[in-house]
């Protein structure tokens, strides 16, 4: 488009003609008219295109990224953060949809200005438009270098932020592991530090866009002064241009020049997109080594189900210098149920990963029936093979849903046939919901045992020719794995089954059992013939029996020694899994039995809830849905601390915006210096005013920098310190706050990633360009004032058009923005929860059911965007509309006056200047209303943050120096708030003193892991009293109790950190030695593990631990426990993870570390529990009976029973 102010003068006769002077105006009046009219229409198309077309881009890149995250292989996701890849879902391609949407047209607009202005140029005078020209490389090249090195910039930038990201996302999934071990504060530093980097690269890339700026428009005014200078010399002395010639060009060359400086701030948007595109795109050009929704590869028509392995030699890719498989061969006959054994990580898991292909073997091969499983298609392979694991993962929807995720288009009577076989029917029938009961996010609501029951329905109703098995009934209750156990033993005809367990009895009638040991298969046999050859399963069975038959001796005499050992083995929790478990993310996962004291859900010390549904927070939810877009003046206060950069950047902007009214003073002045007769004097006021244009390059030069350098700081520093506020706001807030799915940690994450960046709309640079228009309009009016008052009034009749027009795209775009900040964190978390559990998600084939999920949630965004793109390019199609008939009634009026009143037409010209350069800068100011929209309303969600009172208060309550331990449950009622209808404890009742042990048992779902949240303050019971030392637990500060208690679970939590760094964590009130660490690790069995490994305790864990086997995580838990020296000690199967050898040790420190320790212990193995000094029996949220094992055993009721037949607690 024609840039407005061309059209103004390219009549040379204009200025120097008084002839009709207001005929000409009006002439051009009616040409503005028509202009406005054109400008309208072709504004709106420019705007609604692009914006339409960025929008439709945006859509296809983030389902493209995410199909193609989706086709990766498991071992990328081993070394690429599931949060960095949530990050750049969000954050970076956001950066490219601002790179592609109305900052391409008005680019365009600008370029395609700067070339017709000189060609105006060259039509008037050749010469002096080439003596311009000659300047323009130094224009390009100083570009040129802008962009590279604020794309290089923004995309450390990025980096650093990504990583901030992956360390949201993994605390906000392990929120409960850190609200336990009080590491609120350790992780809002951990967070802040990655926030402090890239806030230095976005400080660099705002002061070298500074530098830009002033070079640019220092060589813009340079070049007015060479062209005048030059121009003059034209005129005057060789006579080859004449005055109106010369303003012709000069004009031509003044827009040109003026719109190349205006496009400057695309230049910017286009190097950080280019920068954010950079990595999106090198994740969507790589071809996955193994592409999980490939077509190629066979599908047999016969599948027997035999499987062997031929000379395999394993690595994890991301820890290439560790031999995971040493030239493993098996042979796993088609229709026989084979069991794996052997210490932690000897390369069991591994093997089974291997028949899953989720990884490929780096010597020999795995066959199916004699086919190469890479010869054969990857979707069919996995839908042949079911898998129940001890860590069930279940999806945010329904049970039935969950159980149909097994197998497309399974009918509801074959899902209850499944829940019946897997005994999970009848607690399903109990919820008020039944089956369309939603489970929550990474099944939340459910208890561990519950979980399982559900996943082994799954995997049922799958009906698979391979099934394998992972501790798959570990979480179950005696009774639960009976009705269980003989489920999966009938399954298991006709299809080949493997088993990994420890606990031997689940194993015995195995057709074959294969020890493993360091990455081999070193034995082969039946349970009798293993146990006559006296190897490695020998030693297991040996051991485990050790520790089972003290129970028994008493109780169950009449039977043999090797039978009492299989039975009381099946109180046994010895759980083991292969070596490097690289399952990027367990977040989702709710891994532990509310029997037990936590439950890790979003790979958290989560401790579950027992039965139930979720229940939204209606109250919550619409406060939400009627919050209104918060007001600048608030945003701006949260930015107080940068004020001194913002005063200083707010004087190069106020600067910066009087340069050009004052350039209009001094261009006006140019036109009466050729009226002056004298030659000379002539000259000297040439001179002069050309000297004034080089001060004013000079101060552009300095006023652009301080600008740019001020708003970059005081914009990064708030972006960081909203994000930092925001992380720590949510930190603070209770437990239940997370159980609502609107708070899930990918929502969460989303709107650190997004919220803060955009809040810069209304601050950082955004604000210096406003300040910069305003100054503009009103030193341009103020100049108008003075010299036509009557003229500039008229002008102003229009303003309150453009401001109504400005209001109504704010106002609408902000409701804009509401919706798609709520479509967006929906995407989000259907992204974070495939991304989070995509082992789970690979294994069930359903890779394409979340894409298609995800592309449904984009599809809201997408039609908003739309809507967005009309009201955008009709407002801002208006304003220009508004900008020339504006400058239709000054020309008009102008000569009017110009006629009837006198007034020079050289003054007219200066106001007619004066408003030309307020137009474009209310153009300008008017193109930020996007921005400004976007800013309001995601500031809003900050503060309705950051406003939010937690339930549980972490700084009221007291503390007391001689802390003792003694806990008292008193008559305890609790509902957890996301489950109303379902009352979960209906009067706990018991106690234990300090130093004593106090052992809970009972059934899944009876409510022994609640009762331990009570004590942990995750909740506060809703009727009767947690005492605390005699004092009610919601009167004790938060920080402080946790502090005195020390937790070992069943499914630790360990964080994408070093091992010492792990331990560490157990205690962060001080800073922990390194003698420290090696002790608790010595005392947990581990210190021997980790002197084998290459970097020794600087051995990075990777993100959930998931380098380390279970066994190592275990054991590293321990340690963390054990360095905290808690007052209270929870153990929780504290064992369950580690090899039979290494779990005597361990338990032995355990049972030291108990002494004079207040101790609560949830446990389905008895043996651990015997010498508890009291055993507490819970059924449905009461205590049914308690006392010692002997009381216990005396009375011969519920404990009796569960002792001595494996009978259900009632």
């Amino acid at each position: 488009m024609l840039q407005q102010e061309a059209a103004v003068f390219v009549n040379p006769s204009f200025c120097f003609f008084r002839v009709n002077i207001e005929g000409q105006m009006t002439q051009f009046a009616y040409y503005y008219i028509g202009i406005g009219s054109g400008v309208l229409l072709v504004s709106y198309f420019q705007i609604m295109f692009w914006v339409s077309a960025a929008a439709r881009q945006t859509q296809r890149i983030r389902k493209t990224y995410f199909r193609k995250v989706m086709q990766m292989e498991i071992g990328w996701f081993d070394c690429n953060s599931v949060g960095e890849l949530n990050t750049r879902l969000s954050d970076d391609i956001n950066k490219i949809s601002n790179a592609i949407a109305d900052q391409v047209s008005i680019f365009i607009e600008r370029i395609s200005t700067f070339i017709f202005g000189f060609m105006v140029g060259f039509i008037g005078g050749w010469k002096l438009t080439l003596v311009v020209v000659a300047v323009s490389p130094l224009i390009g090249m100083g570009a040129g270098l802008m962009a590279m090195a604020v794309a290089r910039l923004t995309g450390r930038e990025l980096k650093a932020y990504a990583k901030a990201g992956a360390v949201a996302d993994e605390v906000l999934s392990s929120i409960r592991t850190v609200a336990a071990f009080g590491g609120e504060e350790k992780e809002a530093e951990r967070y802040d530090r990655n926030l402090v980097e890239a806030q230095n690269w976005g400080v660099k890339k705002g002061s070298i866009i500074g530098v830009f700026q002033g070079y640019l428009w220092c060589i813009i005014f340079l070049c007015y002064a060479l062209a005048f200078w030059y121009g003059s010399k034209l005129v005057i002395d060789s006579k080859e241009l004449s005055p109106g010639n010369l303003i012709q060009v000069f004009f031509g060359v003044l827009i040109a020049a003026t719109n190349l400086g205006q496009a400057a701030p695309c230049l910017e948007a286009f190097a950080s997109g280019r920068a954010a595109a950079k990595t999106v795109f090198e994740t969507i050009d790589r071809e996955p080594e193994i592409d999980c929704l490939s077509e190629d590869g066979y599908k047999l028509d016969k599948i027997k189900g035999d499987i062997e392995f031929h000379n395999v030699t394993f690595y994890y890719p991301s820890r290439p210098d560790i031999k995971i498989l040493d030239n493993l061969n098996l042979h796993i006959k088609a229709g026989e149920t084979t069991a794996f054994v052997g210490p932690s990580g000897s390369g069991k898991t591994s093997a089974v990963q291997l028949i899953q292909r989720f990884y490929d073997p780096k010597e020999g091969m795995v066959t199916l029936d004699g086919h190469d499983l890479r010869s054969l298609n990857i979707q069919w392979l996995r839908s042949l093979i079911g898998i129940v694991e001890q860590e069930p993962v279940l999806f945010a929807t329904s049970i039935a849903e969950n159980i149909r995720y097994g197998r497309p288009g399974v009918t509801m009577e074959d899902i209850i046939q499944a829940t019946r076989e897997a005994n999970a029917y009848h607690f399903i029938m109990d919820l008020p919901q039944k089956f369309d009961t939603l489970v929550g996010e990474g099944g939340g609501q459910m208890s561990g045992g519950q979980k399982q029951r559900i996943a082994i329905a799954r995997a049922l109703v799958r009906k698979p020719r391979i099934l394998l098995l992972d501790m798959a009934t570990s979480a179950l209750d005696n009774e639960s794995e009976a009705t269980v156990q003989e489920a999966l033993n009938k399954v298991h005809t006709e299809r080949t089954t493997i088993s990994v367990a420890h606990r031997l009895s689940t194993i015995r009638s195995a057709d074959v059992i294969v020890g493993f040991e360091h990455g081999r298969a070193v034995e082969k046999g039946t349970h009798r013939e293993l146990l006559e050859r006296k190897g490695v399963y020998f030693t297991l069975v040996t051991l485990q029996n050790q520790g089972s038959s003290n129970i028994a001796q008493d109780e169950i005499s009449e039977e043999s020694e090797e039978e009492i050992g299989f039975k009381l083995g099946d109180f046994k929790r010895s759980s083991c899994r292969s070596s490097v478990r690289s399952s990027v993310r367990l977040r989702s996962q709710s891994k532990l039995s509310s029997d037990f004291v936590p439950d890790f859900v979003s790979g958290s010390l989560k401790i579950a809830s027992d039965v139930g549904t979720p229940a939204e927070n209606s109250l919550e939810k619409d406060a939400d849905e009627h919050k209104e877009s918060a007001s600048v003046a608030r945003i701006l206060k949260y930015n107080q601390p940068e004020w001194p950069y913002m005063l200083l950047g707010s004087l190069g902007a106020a600067i910066n915006g009087s340069v050009n009214p004052i350039y209009a003073v001094l261009f006006s002045q140019i036109l009466g210096t050729f009226s002056i007769p004298d030659l000379d004097e002539q000259r000297r006021q040439i001179n002069g005013i050309c000297l004034l244009f080089c001060v004013v390059a000079v101060i552009s030069f300095f006023s652009q920098f301080i600008q740019g350098f001020s708003f970059a700081k005081s914009g990064e520093l708030l972006t960081r310190r909203l994000r930092k506020v925001g992380f720590q706001a949510m930190l603070k807030q209770e437990i239940g706050w997370f159980d609502d799915p609107e708070n899930s940690p990918g929502a969460l994450t989303t709107r650190l990633a997004t919220d803060a960046s955009m809040v810069q709309g209304a601050t950082g640079s955004q604000l210096g360009m406003i300040i910069n228009s305003l100054t503009s309009i009103g030193a341009s009016f103020i100049i108008a004032f003075y010299f036509s008052w009557k003229l500039t009034l008229v002008i102003l009749g229009f303003l309150p058009l453009i401001g109504l027009s400005g209001v109504f795209q704010a106002k609408m775009l902000t409701g804009f923005a509401k919706e798609d900040k709520k479509a967006m964190e929906a995407a989000g978390r259907v992204s974070s929860e495939a991304l989070g559990n995509i082992r789970t998600v690979a294994g069930l084939t359903k890779e394409r059911s979340f894409v298609e999920s995800f592309e449904e949630k984009l599809e809201l965004p997408y039609k908003s965007a739309k809507k967005r793109a009309n009201i955008y390019g009709l407002c801002f199609g208006l304003t220009q509309c508004v900008i020339f008939m504006a400058y239709a009634a000054s020309f008009r009026f102008g000569g009017y006056l110009v006629r009837a009143e006198g007034l020079q037409y050289m003054l007219v010209f200066r106001v007619i200047s004066a408003v030309v350069i307020s137009g474009t800068a209310l153009g300008r100011a008017s193109s930020f209303t996007p921005d400004y929209a976007k800013a309001k309303t995601a500031a809003a969600q900050f503060f309705k943050l950051l406003d939010r009172v937690p339930k549980i208060s972490h700084t009221d309550g007291e503390k007391w120096e001689n802390f003792k331990g003694e806990v008292e449950f008193l008559n305890c009622k609790f509902t957890y708030p996301t489950r109303p209808d379902t009352q979960v404890l209906k009067g706990l009742v018991v106690s234990v003193k300090p130093g004593q042990t106090l052992a809970l048992v009972g059934s899944s779902g009876c409510g022994k892991s609640t009762g331990v949240q009570l004590l942990e303050r995750f909740y506060d019971p809703d009727e009767g009293k947690v005492l605390i030392d005699g004092r009610p637990s919601y009167s004790v500060s938060v920080p402080f109790l946790r502090s005195q208690i020390g937790i070992v679970s069943q499914e630790p939590v360990l964080f994408d950190c070093s091992i010492a760094q792990n331990i560490q964590y157990g205690d962060n009130s001080h800073r922990i030695n390194i003698e420290e660490i090696v002790e608790a690790a010595k005392t947990a069995n581990l210190h021997d593990f980790v002197m084998t490994l290459p970097d020794k305790y600087d051995t990075q864990v990777g993100a959930q631990g998931s380098q380390l086997s279970r066994g190592q995580k275990q054991r590293i838990a321990i340690a963390r426990a054990i360095i905290r020296n808690p007052k209270i000690l929870l153990l929780d199967e504290a064992t369950s993870a580690l090899d039979t050898e290494s779990e005597q040790i361990v338990q032995s420190a355990l049972d030291e570390a108990r002494k004079g320790r207040t101790c609560i212990v949830i446990a389905h193995r008895l043996s651990t529990i015997r010498n508890a000094d009291i055993i507490a029996v819970m059924s449905h949220g009461v205590v049914i009976e308690q006392g010692t094992h002997d009381e216990l055993m005396a009375k011969r009721g519920a404990y009796y029973k569960l002792v001595t037949t494996g009978a259900p607690i009632s």
